[in-house]
């Protein structure tokens, strides 16, 4: 990993003026304002040879003060938290500047004192131009679609995201993907907390992602934890300050106030900035210590849109990358098919009847078809659900599946996609594609649905067509999903069209394929009584891009 580097100087002279603003001492009861507040200041690197440090323009700040409970740093006007007492600062604008560093020492019952220390810090340090230039053009977001974009590791480490590099979009739906982050000219910061409800009005709305109680510093709130992880904090678009340093020689991105990228996790809100050789120009790494001084938090930043690169995935899709013929007689090819097995209390639901098999009587190939065979053996229903799932996944492409559907009222079959990080983030924030869907309670309707967080279940996004011959005659059923749109069709005639956006599931993000014969469920319905077996035949499955 090469770090960002450039010559540069500091020279900083502090000269402390101590000179106490407290308030007149309250007594009312247990209610007592801190006094003798305290505060002393560590130039990084200061020695006899060097008196003003190392020339990283760090100052460490540490207050105490009797009766104080917490407190508060004030710089160029912005308010920190400081718990302990302890802060760090990284003095950046460059020339000799005073600054009024203000310590506010935080009582029982919110009575506070304050003090004041007066800096002056002349900088010699200028951050080189491209580097400015870079993260002025544009806005900012995390690089979602890319391996890695999030992750921790070590504090002090050099790995991106040593103990965990999260796979792509591996956090869809957490408030973290639709944020944008602005570096003004001017030296704001501005964070859009959503940046899909601008549109065509400003919404200043919004949600983040962040530490569980690190991201309690915005402000309480009873969101449950997902681990150790709150998902969704509402916070609106807000605005601070940036600066760009140089500690250690290591090009060091500063936010002032609330100020964060990606994930929250306190801390002193600077990010180390790295950069890969073979990375785009528009693309860097940040690296931050939370407040805890627990992890390492990494994340890949791009100022590129998501759609600015996917002119590959867009239609026609007319390259065969993966398909199944069915040529081959016996039980379905172990490279492209694995098996779920048993029944509804294992994962699948939806008041289903049937419990799913792999014997041959249920799933087998010959006579050039797959077949899938619902059966009533045994007081009850056996079927087959097989699937691509850690064998093949694709994003984006065409779908085209010839089949033969079965009868019977409560016959549920389906050719479906699931998202492949469903044992991450579970379902429905995985998403669903169900290319075909037919009951056998209602015999000449077909549909096809879409599953996504807010829009499941019985809210999915859903389309039904009538279409004779469904169990007599083979019709081809297919998805053409891309970066923008998901289009279903039967027989090459479209039916289904659903946009959307970069905020779901759909977007960017790697699904399997799944074939089954369902019994009754919510869907299904009402098994006939007299029912006893039925099959989908299934003549290709084709997967293009």
């Amino acid at each position: 990993m090469k770090k960002l580097k450039y010559n540069f100087g500091i020279l900083i002279v502090l000269t402390f003026l101590f000179s106490s603003c407290q308030e007149d001492d309250i007594s009312v009861g247990e209610i007592v304002a801190p006094s003798n507040i305290q505060v002393t200041v560590d130039i990084v690197g200061a020695d006899t040879s060097n008196p003003n440090g190392d020339g990283s323009g760090t100052v460490n700040f540490t207050a105490t003060a009797d009766n104080a409970i917490t407190y508060t740093y004030v710089f160029n006007g912005t308010s920190e938290a400081s718990p302990s007492g302890t802060k760090s600062y990284d003095f950046s604008i460059t020339g000799l500047s005073t600054y009024t560093v203000t310590v506010i020492a935080v009582g029982t019952g919110g009575v506070s004192s304050s003090t004041s220390v007066e800096v002056d810090v002349l900088v010699l340090y200028e951050p080189p131009i491209e580097l400015i230039t870079m993260l002025t053009t544009g806005s900012w977001r995390i690089k979602s679609e890319a391996p890695g974009h999030f992750g921790l590791g070590p504090v002090g480490g050099s790995i991106l995201g040593e103990f965990f590099p999260a796979p792509p979009n591996d956090k869809a739906g957490v408030g973290m993907y639709d944020d944008r982050y602005v570096f003004n000219t001017d030296g704001t910061f501005t964070h859009i907390t959503n940046s899909e409800n601008d549109n065509p009005t400003e919404d200043l709305s919004g949600t983040v992602f962040g530490r569980v109680n690190l991201i309690d510093e915005l402000g309480p709130h009873s969101i449950a934890p997902n681990g150790a992880d709150i998902e969704n904090y509402p916070l609106n678009d807000y605005s601070t300050s940036w600066s760009v340093s140089a500690p250690g020689g290591i090009e060091t991105l500063n936010l002032s106030g609330i100020g964060f990228v990606g994930y929250y996790v306190g801390g002193n809100h600077s990010y180390e900035l790295f950069k890969l050789d073979e990375q785009p120009a528009n693309e860097l790494i940040l690296r931050t210590t939370d407040g805890n001084s627990e992890f390492d938090w990494w994340f890949i930043i791009t100022s590129e849109e998501p759609d600015g690169s996917n002119d590959i995935a867009e239609p026609p899709f007319d390259t065969l990358v993966w398909s199944d013929e069915f040529d081959t007689s016996g039980a379905p090819s172990s490279t492209n098919w694995t098996y779920d097995l048993g029944t509804g209390d294992n994962g699948w639901g939806n008041g289903e009847s049937q419990s799913y098999t792999d014997d041959a009587s249920n799933v087998i190939v010959e006579d050039g078809l797959l077949k899938i065979t619902a059966k009533a053996e045994n007081g009850g229903y056996t079927s087959a659900r097989i699937k691509t799932q850690d064998l093949f996944s694709f994003t984006y492409g065409k779908v085209d599946v010839r089949a033969k559907l079965p009868t019977g009222g409560g016959t549920w079959p389906a050719i479906w996609m699931l998202g492949s990080n469903i044992t991450e983030v579970g379902w429905p924030n995985c998403g669903e594609i169900d290319i075909m869907e037919h009951v056998g309670n209602n015999q000449d309707a077909v549909s096809s649905a879409l599953h996504f967080p807010g829009n499941n279940g019985g809210n999915a996004i859903f389309e039904e067509i009538n279409i004779a011959g469904a169990s007599t005659d083979f019709h081809v059923y297919s998805v053409e999903w891309s970066s923008t749109e998901i289009v279903f069709s039967i027989d090459g005639n479209p039916y289904h069209t659903f946009s959307y956006s970069n905020n779901l599931p759909f977007y960017n993000n790697d699904f399997f394929l799944i074939l089954n014969v369902a019994m009754g469920g919510t869907f299904g319905g009402a098994i006939d009584p007299s029912f006893l077996e039925s099959t989908m035949e299934i003549d290709y499955v084709r997967v293009y891009q």
